[in-house]
């Protein structure tokens, strides 16, 4: 039969190694990548989904220190190896993520003082992907030679060995605080993954991508200046002929190699961006390996929610004689969002394909491990072995996101009929197969030659303890009605800035962007002229506050006075004074009656003349002006109309102007819009100025009384707050 390895089709290239090994749960990885960088010569790649500057490769109790002598936390040790050896150059390249990981991720700020520590370790967010994609590759490469492929991000929460063990003291996020202190360490759950490494020309290939994505961080304008050196020219100017090949050194003695002399398959999943075409080699691999298997399809994976690979089962399982397909999943996906997303999702995606199952070969499989209560064994990997012929692992998740979306690298290594290859592909199945039965490799090798299929290996090797448990996901009909289709979800292709536009910002007539832009730059000048007046002349001595409040004071007891100082409200609200200054001024100098008049009714026509403003700019200057953040409030506002402009005023998650800005791009009706901002800001303006009226009265005249109302107030202040936060958050 042809090969499954095409180049341009299911794979990018087909390259030589001279050892493959395949790294199982995170302790070996880490262990291994440590020990390579430790000893890079001249340079050190990291690409990943997430990265994070504090994690301990080797995990340390309290003050203990690394085998090595080198620091434990991450950026340390990069710095620290860069500062030993002054050839060496590491470059560091993380997604630039979602706001949605925020809570879960290093915040930038740590990134900044993380990385930035020694002139040669840098650090880089690529946030060069379509809307709604990620760059998830997880690849390390030392010296050009040694290439890390795999599915393990260098983040929290990843080291465990093989025991996955319930009490496992050493499976804690213990990250080092600044100068060393420790912080409170975080136990987690027993993680399984899986990750290879390989030198060679593989190596070399590898290297010439992950430089690839570096410059495509940096953009076309950037890209040359910031290009490191090309692999040639890295190793020409490292080595000398006295110096031993890099992988020699950098290669772990302690992890033997799994495969010789063996040709490697390099299989991308990019999407068209920015001029480029889509890649889907590992998309048609998968689906290429299930329509050739003959016998066994075994798979790990975080997901099975992908669309293609769930048609192609159907296919294979369908027929009379096809292989037994066993699929390792964690028992449930961590945390609510994944449960009622991607685990939605699997379920569907499972009880679709078990349909087609006439003759039973499909079981979805989770480990078991005892000790563990409600927990369980997340797995993570993303492997997969058809019959003994095809070994196919990476970073590609099984959903549709990884087939089309995300930017993905797997590696995958053939057979053709070698009898050496043939035992190592069977073997690393094996050795994953002993890991979670809790048995021993030669017992499963026994099993399988005793029984050939992969149920009947499984049911014959389990036992009480620990072991693989089939189980059929499935999800409350109420849950299942909630969650969309898997194309807002879980899409199987990338949308484009000006789709999402279409859809969250209706289109109108279009008006000249620079004439926008023009009136808008003129606008910012006159703000600048009036900070330089400021400045250098006598003006900020005759405005002062006392000055100020004792003007506004007369006129408002003007016959026009109420008009005037409406007026001068709203002006400075339109120029992006912020609203809660202006109210507390309002109430400071007016009081609470007079002054929430004021406040709301200035806020009111602020808020119309920016609307006004929205309308009138149209969609794609708004845009510039407001960026990302358009689609978001856009989509609220188009869609939910009065309730979300209520939401906006009281989760305040823009500025007041630009909330304002895009509900007229967005052609949001007036009426919602006005409406909606008065039941959202006027309970906590005429608190607001309450608040601010008393805080003077009793900073001038302190007594039980006045300082018992002020506190009253703040109370009520703050709980109203709070329960609308809480009601409006629970609502969205």
């Amino acid at each position: 039969m042809p090969s499954l390895l095409q180049p341009g089709t299911t794979c990018r290239c087909i390259r030589r190694a001279h050892r493959l090994r395949v790294l199982v749960d995170a302790a070996a990885y880490f262990a291994a990548v440590r020990h390579a960088i430790a000893r890079a010569e001249h340079s050190v790649f990291i690409v990943g989904w997430d990265i994070d500057s504090r994690l301990q490769l080797v995990p340390c109790n309290g003050h203990e220190q690394p085998p090595d002598g080198l620091p434990a936390p991450l950026a340390d040790f990069l710095c620290a190896v860069a500062q030993r050896n002054p050839h060496v150059r590491i470059h560091v390249l993380a997604w630039d993520f979602a706001m949605l990981y925020a809570l879960e991720r290093e915040w930038l700020p740590s990134y900044r003082l993380g990385w930035r520590t020694h002139a040669r370790v840098r650090f880089r967010l690529d946030g060069q992907h379509p809307v709604g994609g990620s760059h998830h590759q997880k690849i390390v490469v030392v010296d050009d030679r040694l290439a890390f492929v795999g599915g393990i991000d260098l983040t929290r929460s990843r080291w465990d060995t093989p025991a996955h063990a319930p009490d496992e003291p050493l499976r804690r996020n213990a990250h080092s605080g600044r100068k060393g202190r420790q912080r409170r360490a975080q136990p987690y759950a027993p993680f399984h993954d899986i990750h290879t490494m390989f030198d060679g020309e593989a190596a070399e290939a590898i290297a010439e991508l992950v430089r690839e994505r570096w410059l495509r961080a940096f953009g076309k304008t950037k890209a040359q200046a910031a290009a490191p050196d090309s692999p040639a020219v890295a190793r020409a100017s490292a080595h000398t002929p006295q110096q031993p090949d890099a992988s020699t050194n950098a290669w772990p003695p302690f992890e033997p190699a799994d495969f010789e002399n063996v040709d490697i398959g390099i299989a991308l999943t990019e999407p068209a961006f920015s001029g480029r075409a889509p890649v889907g080699d590992i998309r048609a691999l998968y689906l290429a390996a299930i329509a050739a298997a003959r016998e066994n399809i075994y798979i790990e994976n975080q997901y099975f929610t992908a669309s293609p690979v769930g048609t192609s089962l159907v296919a294979r399982l369908t027929q009379p004689e096809g292989p037994d397909v066993a699929v390792v999943a964690p028992r449930a996906q961590t945390g609510w969002l994944q449960t009622m997303t991607m685990g939605v999702l699997r379920a569907r995606l499972y009880r679709m394909v078990k349909r087609a199952d006439d003759h039973g070969r499909l079981r979805l499989y989770y480990p078991h491990v005892d000790g563990l209560g409600d927990g369980f064994v997340n797995v993570h990997s993303k492997l997969m072995t058809v019959d003994d012929e095809l070994l196919f692992v990476g970073s590609a998740n099984l959903n549709n996101r990884s087939m089309v979306l995300d930017t993905e690298c797997n590696i995958a290594l053939e057979a053709r009929g070698d009898p050496r290859t043939r035992a190592a592909i069977a073997q690393v199945r094996n050795r994953l197969l002993a890991e979670h039965l809790d048995v021993s490799l030669a017992d499963v090798e026994r099993a399988f030659q005793t029984h050939g299929r992969l149920h009947a290996v499984i049911e014959a090797l389990r036992h009480e303890g620990r072991a693989l448990v089939p189980f059929d996901p499935e999800v409350e009909p109420e849950i299942d009605r909630l969650v969309p289709e898997e194309a807002l979800i879980d899409p199987e292709k990338p949308a484009s800035p000006d789709e999402l536009m279409r859809e969250f910002v209706p289109g109108g007539q279009s008006r000249s962007l620079s004439a926008r832009l023009l009136i808008l730059g003129s606008l910012a000048l006159g703000v600048v002229a009036l900070a330089l007046l400021w400045h250098f002349t006598s003006l900020r001595h005759d405005l002062n506050f006392t000055a100020l409040t004792q003007t506004a004071t007369a006129i408002g007891d003007s016959r026009f006075g109420p008009v005037l100082i409406v007026g001068a409200y709203a002006l400075a609200a339109i120029v992006s004074v912020p609203i809660t200054v202006l109210i507390a001024l309002a109430g400071f100098v007016f009081g609470p009656g007079a002054g929430s008049a004021y406040a709301l009714t200035g806020t009111l026509i602020a808020a119309l003349v920016t609307y006004g403003a929205g309308v009138w700019l149209g969609r794609d200057a708004v845009r510039r002006l407001a960026g990302a953040r358009l689609n978001r409030l856009s989509e609220r506002l188009g869609r939910q109309g009065l309730v979300a402009v209520v939401i906006l005023r009281v989760l305040p998650l823009a500025p007041f102007t630009l909330v304002n800005l895009a509900a007229g791009a967005s052609h949001i009706g007036l009426r919602d819009f006005l409406v909606g901002t008065a039941l959202g800001m006027g309970p906590g303006i005429v608190l607001a100025t309450s608040f601010a009226h008393q805080l003077v009265a009793t900073v001038r005249h302190p007594s039980a009384g006045s300082i018992g109302l002020l506190a009253a107030i703040g109370v009520v202040l703050v709980a109203l707050s709070f329960a609308l936060q809480r009601f409006f958050t629970r609502g969205r």
